[in-house]
């Protein structure tokens, strides 16, 4: 087992050709037209028939027709509530009536659990338009959901004037069960109304899991009872002396209920043993010298960041926290971090793990943490998110053959808090691990990330957004967007499909709908936005 003291900033040099293997060159593509196509989707469909003979054009006596009970039901109702204001179209949500040919279409937009072909399993559907319909089928619900969101990309992106869906059949289901994206509120509190509109941000492109890390050095941002200070002192700043808050319980259920109403499941971090700066300076017992220092406010790790692992009080801390925790989410994981150690020898490292672990087994949730934490000789099952080349990827690569599970998401190409190129943008990103470019952010393959790991084990992918420098929302959407949807692709599409000539041509095809959505996104150079 290699030590765990490295820094972030300081292992870069050596990586500094990690960019280019893997990132196709391409032809450069065509500007794309105003119409939309059944060519245009992202993440691209496993398979896509056109018809151009036949649209279908929606209209004030359009009906959304549901087949599947309440789970349906609900997704027709959110689709009916985003055509609405915009259209200005009744959109009645009925229950569909029964029909015997399945070929059959209903005159308006259909939303069907059940019928579909069997390979598009719990997350994928088909859709079917035609010049009467638009028929979605699905096995789940997410997958009708899923598929709404490909239907709302074949409409105009202001769901304004001629509304027409082109004809064609689409199947389509995912590479990966995890599709994530990660939000740091913990250097820089984000608002439950932000975390929302990046909810819906994030459900546009099929990702599933929304990774919320809630504790840092910098914050602590949500409240446990029977710990008032992680709120009243923890939670009181950011990074850079930035503004400080917190969830309720209350407002946390809000957001997980939010989220699951988008089919997508809130996965919330502790981060431990280290990055624990913001309970430490809450309460001097958690310390070795029981000493609670100030409240830190840097843009890296604090100088004392790891708890105290010798000390009972210590797990009696964790037990209540991730206790509280797993009662408030309905999700599989516990995430409890395990990066960046500082002062931990490896012995009290896996000590401290061998401890953590059966505290979240007794909730009944999954582990789940950073790599470093498959070094430390994990629980059978556990997943490992692998971010970082410092040594101890071939350990990870081992657990994987062992059984561990693993979530890619290598920092030189998913971080989206890095720059997009040099200087690009100028006031806020990072570039300890490089300039990101979309390109970079779609050239790699999630199997060729870990030495030795088994493609069997590996269950997805993640693009975390950490807030250091992050001041708004604004911030947050210019650095996801536009590489989000490229790892959200990696994702959910075959490998087999991937071609950065057509991404970067239907990846310009969002470029109008995310100006309707109030998302101010950065102009890749390389991507032909559509001229106004």
């Amino acid at each position: 087992m290699t030590a765990r003291s490295v820094r972030r900033g300081v292992l870069f040099l050596s990586l500094l050709g990690l960019l280019a293997p893997g990132v196709p060159a391409g032809a450069a593509p065509q500007p794309v037209t105003a119409a939309s196509t059944l060519q245009q989707i992202v993440p691209a469909p496993v398979s896509v028939t056109p018809d151009p003979a036949v649209r279908y054009r929606l209209g004030p006596a359009t009906v959304v027709f549901t087949s599947g009970g309440t789970d349906a039901r609900q997704v027709g109702d959110y689709l009916a509530g985003l055509l609405r204001p915009a259209t200005r179209f009744a959109v009645p949500v009925v229950t569909a009536p029964a029909f015997p040919g399945r070929a059959q279409t209903l005159p308006g937009i259909s939303l069907l659990l059940g019928g579909a072909d069997p390979r598009v399993g719990a997350e994928g559907y088909q859709l079917d338009s035609t010049a009467s319909g638009v028929t979605i089928r699905a096995a789940k619900p997410a997958g009708l959901f899923n598929g709404v969101q490909t239907l709302r990309q074949l409409l105009p992106a202001s769901l304004s004037g001629t509304l027409t869906v082109p004809g064609g059949h689409i199947l389509d289901y995912p590479r990966y069960p995890y599709r994530g994206a990660m939000l740091d509120v913990a250097r820089h509190f984000l608002p439950v109304a932000d975390v929302k509109k990046y909810l819906d941000d994030i459900a546009l492109y099929k990702v599933n899991n929304l990774h919320l890390h809630l504790t840092d050095d910098q914050g602590w941002r949500l409240q446990i009872t029977g710990w008032p200070n992680l709120t009243a002192k923890g939670a009181s700043t950011g990074s850079g002396g930035g503004a400080g808050g917190f969830y309720t319980q209350d407002q946390y259920r809000d957001i997980v209920a939010y989220a699951q109403s988008r089919h997508i499941t809130v996965v919330p971090e502790i981060d431990m043993p280290s990055h624990f700066g913001a309970a430490l300076s809450s309460y001097a017992e958690l310390n070795c010298d029981g000493v609670a220092g100030p409240v830190y406010t840097g843009l890296t790790p604090a100088p004392r960041s790891d708890l105290c692992v010798d000390k009972p009080i210590t797990y009696k801390f964790i037990g209540d926290v991730l206790g509280q925790l797993a009662a408030l989410t309905p999700g599989s994981y516990l995430d409890v971090g395990g990066d960046e150690i500082q002062d931990l020898d490896d012995a009290q490292y896996t000590a401290f793990m061998a401890k953590i672990a059966p505290m979240v087994a007794k909730h009944g949730k999954k582990l789940l943490g950073w790599a470093e934490m498959l070094t430390a000789t994990p629980p059978k099952g556990a997943t490992g998110e692998f971010w970082i080349y410092d040594g101890t990827q071939n350990e990870v690569g081992e657990a994987s053959q062992k059984g561990a599970k693993l979530i890619m998401a290598p920092c030189v190409y998913t971080y989206l808090d890095m720059k997009y190129a040099p200087g690009v943008p100028a006031d806020i990103g990072l570039e300890w691990a490089g300039d990101i470019s979309v390109q970079a952010a779609y050239g790699w393959d999630p199997t060729a990330v870990v030495p030795g790991a088994l493609n069997s084990n590996i269950d997805g992918v993640e693009a975390p957004l950490w807030t250091d420098t992050v001041r708004s929302f604004d911030d947050v959407r210019y650095l996801a967007f536009p590489r989000l949807p490229a790892i959200a692709e990696i994702g959910w599409s075959p490998q087999a499909s991937k071609d950065w000539t057509s991404f970067a041509s239907r990846l310009a095809a969002q470029g109008p709908r995310w100006t309707a959505l109030g998302v101010k996104y950065y102009a890749a150079p390389e991507i032909p936005w559509p001229k106004n």
